[in-house]
């Protein structure tokens, strides 16, 4: 095995375990009428993954860490398979956006903070509709409780998701551009870049 190949899924291991981390530890679970929410930072360390890694290492990284995650605690144990499909999506797409459109490894300055930002973003803007709309429907289908369904679409679903949504874009971009100088100079970045 390469290196690289080493180096990228050493970081991916990494990354999940971040996400486990943020996710189980960083979180604040909210009651509401309709069951638990909560605010944590997983998805954060979910998209800086596809940043560094790429959309598939990046959306594995965000399911493996935040499926565990569900495993783990009781609360959610029910919707691990959700989580893990929501995650790789999430890393999937910041992924596609990052390196295959708008390609910020070749970007400076504003133009790659906007790409940045833009990748994060276009990830967290799929969880923000995905969350409640695959929840809907794995309640409705998988689990056919339709009363549980309904109540995935309540304004406090909505309101953790875009919080969290917001956090991750925020905080991912900030670390990624305080690290992007240094990986840069050490060529990190170049051993981590995406396959083709």
């Amino acid at each position: 095995m390469s290196n690289q190949k080493t180096l990228r899924i050493t970081v991916t291991a990494l990354m999940a375990a971040l996400c486990y981390v943020a996710f189980t530890f960083l979180q604040i679970k909210i009651p509401t009428p309709v069951g638990y929410t909560s605010f944590h930072l997983g998805n954060t360390f979910c998209v800086l993954a596809a940043l560094l890694l790429g959309g598939i290492p990046g959306g594995i990284a965000g399911a493996i860490g935040m499926g565990i995650g569900d495993i783990l605690d009781p609360v959610y144990i029910m919707v691990a398979p959700k989580t893990l499909f929501l995650k790789f999506m999430i890393g999937l797409i910041t992924g596609l956006v990052a390196h295959k459109i708008l390609k910020i490894q070749l970007q400076k300055g504003k133009k790659l903070v906007g790409s940045v930002i833009a990748s994060c973003a276009a990830g967290m803007g799929f969880n923000i509709i995905g969350e409640p709309l695959v929840s809907y429907l794995y309640y409705l289908i998988l689990l056919g409780d339709s009363t549980k369904a309904a109540d995935y679409l309540v304004a406090a679903k909505f309101i953790t998701t875009g919080v969290n949504a917001i956090l991750a874009v925020v905080i991912a971009t900030v670390i990624y551009l305080a690290i992007y100088p240094r990986f840069q100079k050490n060529g990190t970045l170049n051993r981590l870049k995406p396959e083709k």
